[in-house]
């Protein structure tokens, strides 16, 4: 799920071309997101999981899977090993 809601996310509202994710090496400097966009995307993770992501800083320096490791992670983390609903009708 985490890994579906950031790819539509940056292909839905940052017009990223979906064929770039069939890459399983993608990094996120290829991307071409700037640190606005970077906060904007994990604007919509922090919303949907209630806290806000350490570090976000080293997300851009990271494989797109390396990156998603990390945030699931944390998120783990936080929830005590549990991965909580992350869809749009659970945090509402």
């Amino acid at each position: 799920m985490l890994e579906e809601i950031i790819k539509n996310y940056l292909i839905n509202t940052k017009g990223k071309d979906a064929a770039l994710f069939d890459d399983p090496n993608l990094q996120m400097s290829a991307l071409g997101l700037d640190s606005l966009d970077m906060v904007e995307m994990l604007f919509e993770i922090e919303d949907r999981c209630g806290f806000q992501l350490p570090d976000p800083t080293r997300y851009p320096k990271m494989g797109f899977a390396e990156m998603l490791a990390d945030i699931e992670a944390a998120i783990r983390a936080h929830n005590d090993g549990e991965m909580p609903d992350l869809s749009l009708e659970a945090g509402q």
